[in-house]
C-alpha cells in the first residue's frame, strides 16, 4: 500500500472516529430534548419522555426571564406526570406555571385563569376537593371577566365546577352551573 493510500485511510480512520465521538458526547440541546420527550410520549415510554423533559427543563431554566421555552418544558413535565398519575409531583410545577403567568401577564390574564383550572383538576385527581374549589372560582371570575359569560372555555369550566359540586353533595348548586353551561355550549352548535 503507498504512503498515500495508508495517509488517507488514517485520515478517514481519524475523522470517523472524531465525528462519533462528537455525536456521543455532543450535549443535547433544549430542541433535541424536547423532541425526544414528545417521540417518547407518543410511543408509550414516559419514563423515558420523563427524563428528557427533565434535562429540557434544566437548560430552559437558564434562558432569559419570559422565554416560551420555560413555560412550554413545564407544561409538558405537568402533562408526563399526569399521565403518569404522579400528580403530587405535577402540583409544584402548576403552581410554578401559575406564579410565572402572574408575574409575566397579570393577575387576571386568561392564561392564569387554565392554570388555576389546570391545578383545580389536579387537586381533583387527588381527591382534593376543597382545595379545587376556590381556583374553579377564580378561574370562572377571570374567564367571565376577560372572554365574556357566554366563551366556550366559561361553558366547559362551568361544567367541571358543577360536577366538583356534585361530589360536594352540594346539588342545588351544581344544577345552576350545570344549566348555565349548557345554554353556553349549545349555543355554540
Amino acid at each position: 500500500m503507498s504512503k498515500t493510500k495508508i495517509f488517507a485511510f488514517i485520515v478517514a480512520i481519524c475523522g470517523t472516529a472524531l465525528y462519533f465521538l462528537n455525536y456521543v458526547f455532543q450535549e443535547k440541546t433544549w430542541e433535541s430534548h424536547i423532541n425526544s420527550g414528545i417521540s417518547f410520549y407518543q410511543s408509550g415510554n414516559y419514563a423515558k419522555a420523563e427524563d428528557h423533559f427533565k434535562a429540557a427543563l434544566k437548560q430552559a431554566e437558564t434562558f432569559e426571564t419570559g422565554d416560551a421555552r420555560l413555560h412550554f418544558t413545564l407544561n409538558n413535565l405537568v402533562e408526563i406526570y399526569r399521565t403518569q398519575l404522579k400528580y403530587t409531583q405535577a402540583e409544584p410545577i402548576i403552581k410554578r406555571v401559575l406564579e410565572i403567568d402572574e408575574k409575566l401577564l397579570g393577575a387576571d390574564h386568561p392564561n392564569i385563569a387554565a392554570s388555576l383550572s389546570n391545578l383545580a383538576d389536579n387537586y381533583i385527581a387527588q381527591e382534593n376537593y376543597s382545595e379545587a374549589e376556590p381556583l374553579y372560582k377564580r378561574a370562572l371570575v377571570i374567564w367571565d371577566k376577560r372572554l365574556g359569560s357566554k366563551n366556550f372555555l366559561v361553558g366547559q369550566l362551568l361544567k367541571k365546577y358543577a360536577k366538583l359540586l356534585h361530589k360536594l353533595g352540594r346539588k342545588p348548586e351544581a344544577e345552576i352551573l350545570e344549566s348555565r353551561a349548557q345554554k353556553i355550549l349549545n349555543a355554540g352548535k
